[in-house]
């Protein structure tokens, strides 16, 4: 007879650590020259924003507000086309993509070019105050070390 498991146990199992740095994934990311790359983040972010409810015309709208100045839907349409040769998102213009659709892991990209991650502030205390310990640890091996030598001249 197959056991019922109870619905209000927990399973320990199941549990994940939350998400520390910000970014899409390599298979989003994919291979191949930087401005493909950027175009296929712009284009994830727009599905995820279309996920959220959200229409390119939306966030063109958003985008606009925000910069002060027309961003067309169109226009978005070929900030995600890679063979769209001249037409590549400006700085200002990828903030406010980020700004309109929330889509936070655009900012994980550039960074993670150089082998840097971009963390969640709430996680930078945690990071320094580790980074201290460490330090701590390497001071105090140090300082019996030069104790040991100390105590062997005697």
């Amino acid at each position: 007879m197959a056991r019922r498991r109870d619905p209000l146990t927990k399973d320990l199992f199941s549990w994940e650590p939350p998400k520390v740095a910000v970014g899409y994934s390599a298979d989003v990311i994919g291979r191949g020259r930087l401005d493909g790359k950027i175009a296929r983040l712009v284009g994830q972010a727009f599905r995820d924003a279309r996920e959220d409810g959200m229409s390119r015309e939306d966030i063109a709208a958003e985008m606009s507000r925000f910069l002060g100045r027309d961003i067309s839907a169109t226009t978005l349409y070929k900030w995600t086309s890679e063979s769209s040769e001249g037409h590549r998102i400006p700085l200002d213009a990828f903030i406010a993509l980020v700004h309109a659709t929330g889509a936070k892991d655009l900012l994980g990209f550039v960074p993670g070019e150089f082998g840097l991650a971009v963390i969640e502030s709430q996680y930078a205390d945690l990071i320094e105050e580790r980074l201290l310990e460490d330090h701590i640890e390497e001071m105090q091996a140090r300082r019996q070390v030069l104790a040991a030598k100390r105590k062997g001249r005697r």
